[in-house]
């Protein structure tokens, strides 16, 4: 019997290439989104239903209406860090009360098994890299602490309910379906390689980089960039690890190489041909120097191996971007 899965967030842009990676696996998908951020035209052939998780109603008549749910893949979150100082109430009412209401529906369903989209912000500026799951929780934003405070309250349903939970935190999520088809239509965009393909586009009138005086070997920060595609494969990696017994643990999501921000820009100039002016702005409070994963544990208990590199990271997102030059707005 095919197993039904439940996607909060699911019109998002990692929620919908899990949509996706999920239907290619066989499984049957619902998809809950309050359409705030995401996107009607990404979720291409699963049903989706409109609702809001700080409605209560909303997902407990979800539950309803589909009794065979056997799992939830939770992306459901407002995800911007700098909007999150801005306005921290927004986010902790979204974040931690909105999963509460999907645990409380969880339980009354008797739903038991839920795949967590997590940060690794929730660990701020990291002591050790590459950084494990052991890495002490010290976040430097309101959106990675309402992720921590989000898996302490999932915890506390393990202790008291039986949940059984994953948190996948992880580090840069890049690039856009390989068939050009769906990508990250969030606008304007917050993240690097976004700002760039906007930039290249002609839809930015400058584009800055934050420091160049690291100490690191071409003075730009480094970071781990992780392919969409490889991220939701982990998901239901993670999902069925919790389906075969499995105890709550959280996994460090990334390639487990760093990349530093000047040979994002490089790999940007061979893959789309095009030479651009780069700004050097100073360093932004909070950055850390350097930034990846040790995905040591998620290689060993989930068996998930990351596939892609930066230069199908790169290419799925110039593809998608130049195609789709208004997101999903067109």
């Amino acid at each position: 019997m095919t197993q039904k899965i439940l996607v909060t967030g699911g019109a998002g842009y990692i929620g919908s290439h899990t949509v996706r990676e999920l239907q290619r696996q066989g499984y049957d998908v619902v998809v809950f989104d309050n359409l705030v951020k995401g996107h009607r035209q990404a979720v291409e052939h699963a049903p989706l239903i409109v609702g809001d998780l700080l409605n209560p109603d909303d997902i407990w008549a979800v539950f309803r209406q589909h009794p065979d749910i056997a799992g939830v893949i939770h992306f459901a979150a407002y995800v911007e860090v700098g909007e999150s100082m801005e306005n921290p109430g927004k986010y902790f009412r979204n974040n931690i009360q909105g999963s509460v209401n999907l645990l409380d529906a969880m339980m009354e369903a008797g739903v038991m098994h839920l795949v967590f989209s997590s940060t690794c912000a929730v660990y701020g500026t990291p002591e050790h890299v590459p950084v494990t799951e052991e890495e002490s929780y010290k976040p430097e934003s309101v959106y990675g602490a309402s992720k921590r405070m989000a898996e302490q309250v999932m915890a506390w349903y393990d202790r008291t309910k039986g949940l059984r939970f994953t948190p996948l935190r992880y580090f840069n999520a890049s690039g856009a379906s390989f068939d050009g088809r769906i990508g990250d239509g969030y606008k304007p965009a917050s993240r690097l390689i976004p700002r760039l393909m906007e930039y290249i586009l002609g839809q930015r009138d400058d584009f800055m980089i934050f420091g160049d005086d690291y100490p690191t070997p071409d003075g730009t920060a480094i970071r781990d960039y992780i392919h969409v595609d490889d991220l939701a494969t982990a998901h239901i990696a993670a999902l069925n690890y919790l389906w075969n017994g499995g105890e709550s643990m959280a996994f460090n999501l990334g390639t487990g190489k760093g990349s530093s921000v000047m040979a994002i820009i490089e790999m940007v100039r061979k893959v789309t041909g095009r030479d651009f002016e780069v700004r050097v702005g100073p360093r932004r409070p909070g950055d850390p120097v350097r930034i990846w994963a040790d995905n040591t544990r998620a290689r060993s208990v989930l068996g998930w191996e990351p596939k892609y590199g930066l230069r199908e990271i790169i290419e799925t997102d110039w593809q998608w971007h130049s195609a789709h030059p208004r997101g999903f707005e067109e």
